[in-house]
Parts: structure tokens; C-alpha cells; sequence
């Protein structure tokens, strides 16, 4: 299992290293946009999860988490967001209604549950 989950990783950094890390691919003002950061963990073990798709709904924005489970999303509109996360061998997670203001920066930690 421990090798399985290893090349796992190592496939998701080979993906994740030739992704285009999105940021809001739009012009940006710096102090009109808002952003979101946080870490993606495992609910029982408490362990940063790598490879996790953050999505925000009704947009193309889509951002990973990094080998420490962190993820920062930039270039947001002031407005309420949802955001999707995936990830293989876990629940999908639906964070709602974060509310931005212009120029917030938002800090979550979302906890995933493991499909077993």
C-alpha cells in the first residue's frame, strides 16, 4: 500500500510540475482581488495531502496542493465562492459561501474524509 501511495505521489508531482498553476489567468489588480490559501488533510490522520484539485465553482480556476497539503488561489472578484476539491481514494469536499471582499485574503483548512 505504502508503494502504491508513493508512486501515486510521484505520478501526481510529474502531473502537478507540467500544470500550469492557475492564479486567475485574467489581468489582475493587486489591491482590487481577493485570494484564498490554506492545507488539505487527511480528517482521521491528520496528514497534508498532496495532488488535491481545488476547484472554484462556475469558474476555470483550478489550483493543486503542494507536497504539504497548501494551496493559494489569487485573482478573485469580491463575491461568494464555492470551492471542489478531489482527490483518488477520498470523499469530493464542497466548501460553500465564502464570502470575499476586495483585496481579502481568505485562510481555510479543510479536512478531506477517505472513501474507506
Amino acid at each position: 500500500m505504502k508503494k502504491t501511495i508513493c508512486i501515486l505521489l510521484v505520478v501526481l508531482s510529474i502531473v502537478i510540475s507540467n500544470t500550469v498553476w492557475a492564479t486567475g489567468d485574467m489581468p489582475v489588480a493587486a489591491s482590487a482581488k481577493a485570494s484564498i490559501t490554506g492545507k488539505v488533510v487527511d480528517n482521521k490522520t491528520g496528514e497534508s495531502l498532496a495532488g488535491v484539485a481545488i476547484s472554484v465553482e462556475g469558474t476555470e480556476v483550478k489550483v493543486y496542493s503542494d507536497m504539504d497539503g497548501a494551496f493559494t488561489i489569487t485573482g478573485l472578484d469580491a463575491g461568494n465562492y464555492n470551492l471542489v476539491l478531489s482527490l483518488i481514494s477520498y470523499k469530493n469536499s464542497l466548501v460553500e459561501n465564502l464570502k470575499l471582499q476586495p483585496s481579502e485574503k481568505e485562510v481555510i483548512d479543510i479536512k478531506l474524509n477517505s472513501i474507506r
